[in-house]
């Protein structure tokens, strides 16, 4: 399949997903996952019609977003990868939204740069449900702290919660987890699934989901 038909593909499954789950037809927002993929391979992602957007790495975005929205100035960019503090400024100037808040210190470094740049993003704190060493996020028993943390020592606008669920697991404890979570925070907004289990996450939630190689193809 062409990039647009798989793009078409994803949105029908997130569509029959909203049903199937009895939530509302467009309750479920698509972050294409663009990571590692150059203009040219994007381009006709936009041309279908996608507006949002996610990127590991400030780095890699910056060298290919910026002439990017030059051509479609209503595209919105999520950050979904780990944020270092040293690159928060860039990573302000560049995304709409960040969603890996998951340490003081960088909530603090971002919280900073916005009120420099004069810029209101959208922030998610990031949960480790697995409690995965190799992986950043927030443990699960400290969320509810750090989000009022964030909220009230720092004024920021933290809408929801993202989590990555560990690989060989069933990703479905992990998103009633960061649903429960999300609740007890009272947030409303859940990134969660990606290309293999984003169907389950919409019946467990989610607002937005991620997906690369089910439109991108394998990277």
């Amino acid at each position: 399949m062409e990039v647009e038909e798989r793009l078409s593909e994803v949105l029908s499954r997130i569509r029959e997903s909203e049903k199937a789950a009895n939530r509302p037809e467009h309750a479920v927002g698509l972050v294409a996952v663009s990571k590692t993929f150059g203009a040219e391979a994007i381009r006709p992602v936009i041309a279908a019609g996608q507006r949002v957007f996610g990127e590991n790495r400030v780095q890699e975005a910056q060298a290919k977003w910026p002439e990017l929205r030059n051509e479609t100035p209503d595209l919105e960019l999520h950050l979904i990868g780990p944020l270092q503090s040293n690159k928060a400024a860039d990573a302000v100037a560049l995304f709409d939204a960040i969603e890996t808040i998951d340490r003081e210190k960088i909530a603090r470094a971002v919280s900073a740069e916005m009120k420099r740049q004069g810029r209101n993003l959208r922030l998610y704190v990031q949960v480790n449900t697995g409690l995965e060493p190799q992986k950043a996020g927030v443990a699960p028993e400290e969320t509810v702290a750090f989000v009022r943390f964030c909220h009230g020592e720092l004024g920021l606008n933290i809408e929801g919660l993202m989590c990555i669920p560990p690989i060989e697991e069933n990703p479905g404890p992990h998103f009633a987890l960061l649903a429960k979570l999300a609740a007890q925070c009272g947030l409303a907004k859940l990134s969660m699934g990606m290309s293999g289990d984003f169907e389950t996450a919409i019946a467990f939630g989610a607002t937005s989901v991620r997906v690369g190689s089910a439109i991108f193809g394998a990277r």
